[in-house]
């Protein structure tokens, strides 16, 4: 027999599968976990991205530390709509500066990823009322807020709250959205920010729809878009002569 065959270690005793079951399974483990970040990155930068509510404009729909999943593919392969509540940066300054967190670097590499929402951008939500082209103005006789000529009756604002407090007629531009939150008399929204670009907010500033309420548990949940409040308003193209934009 070969010296050097003698004198190597014998594996293939109880020792020796011991460290090779221990190896394969925690080289199981970490090659799982790898598949599953990857994942989560991919899914948080191409489809789905996490977010959390700090206040609440948006009630009874959103509450304060709701945390959301927002359709990145929206805008994009599919269309934004009326009703559907978005998630935008703040690209025109509403919400002021924005306080500079504390470095973290465990919380960053996970929002990194995806696993954690982010927090450190500026960002709002809120509900599309009106489309490019679109003619809202508020009031008509009983109160409502009107769409190219036709009210809508808004069953997702804030119990008692007006659908605002204050009148505006507005035409949206090539571009642009008009954006409500749903606690109408706690939401400083495109009525409040008509000297910043008419109010008005870039679709390229929407990140996406929110879809999902993930968190709390009591209240997970699909995020409604109440498409069925606009219905009956017709296309900006198509709305009565008397509504032509001023």
């Amino acid at each position: 027999m070969n010296a050097e065959a003698a004198s190597a270690p014998d594996d293939s005793g109880p020792g020796g599968r011991a460290r090779d079951g221990a190896w394969g399974w925690l080289r199981e483990i970490l090659i799982v976990v790898g598949i599953a970040l990857v994942l989560s990155f991919v899914i948080k930068t191409f489809f789905f991205r996490a977010f959390y509510i700090p206040s609440g404009s948006m009630e009874p729909t959103l509450e304060v530390n709701d945390r959301i999943f927002v359709n990145l593919m929206v805008p994009g392969p599919f269309e934004l709509n009326r009703g559907d509540v978005v998630v935008f940066r703040d690209d025109l300054g509403w919400l002021g500066e924005a306080p500079q967190p504390q470095a973290n670097p465990l919380g960053e590499a996970l929002v990194f990823l995806g696993l954690l929402p982010d927090t450190a951008d500026q960002h709002l939500v809120k509900r599309i009322i009106g489309l490019p082209g679109d003619v809202v103005e508020c009031c008509d006789a009983d109160g409502r807020i009107t769409v190219n000529g036709t009210a809508v009756d808004e069953p997702y604002v804030w119990p008692g709250a007006a659908p605002s407090d204050q009148p505006f007629s507005v035409t949206v531009p090539e571009g642009r959205l008009w954006l409500l939150g749903d606690h109408r008399n706690a939401s400083a929204d495109s009525r409040y920010h008509q000297d910043a670009e008419g109010g008005f907010v870039a679709v390229d500033q929407v990140e996406g729809k929110a879809t999902v309420i993930a968190w709390p548990l009591s209240r997970i949940g699909t995020v409604d878009d109440h498409h069925e409040v606009f219905g009956g308003v017709p296309s900006a193209e198509s709305r009565p002569a008397g509504d032509a934009e001023e």
